[in-house]
């Protein structure tokens, strides 16, 4: 088996520095090209990628197979030059030595692209990258440096807040005066940014921009109910606002209680504009209702009467809300509801509630109208 040893000069430094023709076939003329290159210049790594492909040649042929020494080299001013240079010598060397197999021999990262041009012409063994032992270390921080300036996304996540960073430093310094108010400013914004990388907030908020053009593009309902939904909210927050401005001294617990009893009705009120919109675009699709959609609004019904008894129980003890009377009815006197009675009857209309939910859910699936979530 014959096969083809080709030390590969993409650079073209075999080229620039000797007057050798191309390309240089034979173990003798290998060995003189190693002494003219190390004669004019002995730094030159591509030095020692000629004596491994000299070894290896030798390596071959102690393993009782025929090997033919080869160097090429990219003789030409530009990137596709250097390859088109280098191709039409490898076409020259398997037309003259037919060869079966190719190991190719490297000296830098840059030589690896050479080698699909190999393998299109003569099946690759191995690909062997000598590094000079004194210039390991650098030869491997200039390749990582080189593939991590070219990553687009690696260059904004890291050399965009770096650059912030310096630039703002001397200025929050000028402005404050104090250095450790710099560093903490700098460092705050550094820990948001590091926050907002590894929770994928940018990709949460991107999907959530597509999906609200998707469902404005679709014309559908519940794009709408979200706006009302969120309205909703903003007005249940200023409810429960005002409901906590009069209270004075009345404690932290009694001051949540009193937010939450007058701010739940409104956001309930919104989630149940939420849960009715997704309904109402999956009763147009006319595929079937999901029982979670149908479930929802009532569920969403149902933990607001709830919340509201509960946290009306705790404000009405502390003297924050009045009582509850109820009307006189032809069989029943007029009577102050305590709020024992008062929590027990907001528990139960939101049992009622999610139980009517339930039985909706299941008649509207057993009728078609509606689709079960499980496989």
């Amino acid at each position: 088996m014959r096969t083809l040893v080709v030390c590969v000069d993409r650079a073209g430094d075999v080229a620039r520095s000797t007057e050798v023709a191309l390309p240089v076939v034979g173990r003798d003329a290998v060995e003189s090209l190693v002494v003219d290159l190390g004669y004019r210049d002995p730094e030159d790594s591509t030095v020692n990628c000629l004596l491994e492909a000299l070894r290896v040649g030798a390596d071959v042929e102690d393993g009782g197979d025929e090997a033919v020494v080869a160097v090429v080299s990219g003789a030409a001013d530009t990137a596709v030059g250097a390859d088109r240079a280098l191709a039409a010598q490898l076409d020259e060397l398997v037309a003259a030595h037919d060869p079966d197999t190719a190991v190719v021999v490297i000296d830098t990262a840059g030589d690896e692209g050479v080698v699909p041009l190999v393998e299109s012409r003569v099946p690759v063994d191995a690909v062997d990258r000598v590094v000079v032992r004194q210039a390991r270390d650098i030869e491997s921080t200039y390749y990582l440096l080189k593939q991590f300036l070219a990553d687009e996304e690696l260059r904004e996540s890291v050399l965009v807040p770096l650059g912030v960073v310096l630039l703002v430093f001397p200025v929050l310094l000028t402005v404050t005066g104090s250095l450790a108010l710099a560093i903490a400013s700098i460092t705050a914004v550094i820990g948001a940014f590091l926050l907002y990388k590894g929770l994928s907030v940018d990709e949460r908020l991107g999907a959530v921009s597509s999906q609200a053009r998707e469902a404005l593009y679709s014309g559908r309902v519940s794009i709408v109910t979200y706006v009302i939904a969120a309205g909703l909210t903003l007005v249940g927050a200023f409810a429960g606002a005002l409901g906590v401005s009069g209270l004075g001294d009345a404690g932290a617990f009694v001051a949540a209680m009193a937010f939450v009893y007058h701010s739940v009705p409104w956001l309930a009120l919104a989630a149940l504009a939420g849960a009715t919109g997704r309904l109402t675009d999956e009763f147009i699709r006319e595929e079937g209702v999901r029982a979670s959609y149908l479930n929802l609004p009532f569920g969403a019904v149902s933990v607001g009467l709830v919340v509201r008894g509960f946290s009306a129980y705790f404000v009405e003890q502390a003297g924050v809300i009045a009582p509850v009377h109820t009307p006189a009815l032809p069989l029943v006197a007029a009577s102050v509801l305590s709020p024992e009675e008062r929590l027990t009857a907001y528990v139960l209309l939101g049992v009622l509630v999610s139980l009517v939910g339930i039985r909706v859910s299941s008649r509207l699936t057993a009728d078609g109208r509606g689709r079960d979530e499980t496989p």
